[in-house]
């Protein structure tokens, strides 16, 4: 088990790169109005795999739910999808995030980094439809499936950052050499 290191503050992806062990599990969080989708990365934080999507009730339900899915895979830390305008700027669905992380911190004990989601159900949506999924499965599926793509994005920076300090060779292999493998 993994102890606990700090509250649930926001930390920056380098940040949260810098305080992981060597293996651990993240947590990928997509926070809309009525679900919070959930998924997981494997303990080598290579792939995130959709887990559960939480209905949303009152926050103390909601954020009870959550700390029981970190504690039942001990997630290291949570990433969270922050919903940016196209522009760039934050709204108030961004504005909502920030104040969710704000009051899960007292009863959450992990560091969370916030990934730039824009599109991402969009994406999600677009595969599932192209996969010829039924519109009653896309709405069971989608929010989680929007969290494991977050979380892969989040996953993909934190391996591009691991291999941009470590010579060829570290870590398995270089990043240039990975990409053009595949």
């Amino acid at each position: 088990m993994i102890p606990p290191i700090m509250s649930s503050r926001l930390v920056t992806l380098e940040t949260l790169a810098g305080l992981l062990p060597r293996q651990a599990r993240l947590l990928g969080l997509d926070l809309g109005t009525k679900t919070i989708g959930l998924a997981l990365s494997d303990v080598e934080r290579r792939i995130a795999t959709p887990l559960t999507t939480i209905a949303r009730t009152k926050f103390s339900k909601d954020a009870e739910r959550l700390t029981a899915e970190i504690a039942r895979f001990d997630a290291f830390a949570l990433i969270v999808g922050l919903p940016l305008n196209m522009d760039g700027s934050e709204g108030p669905r961004a504005q909502a995030t920030r104040a969710f992380l704000r009051n899960l911190a007292p009863v959450c004990d992990r560091p969370a980094a916030l990934w730039d989601e824009r599109l991402s159900t969009a994406a999600v949506n677009r595969s599932l439809i192209a996969q010829d999924v039924s519109r009653a499965k896309r709405a069971a599926i989608v929010d989680r499936m929007a969290a494991a793509y977050i979380l892969q994005g989040a996953l993909d920076r934190l391996a591009d950052l691991a291999n941009a300090g470590a010579p060829p060779g570290e870590n398995g292999e270089n990043h240039a050499k990975r990409a053009a493998r595949e």
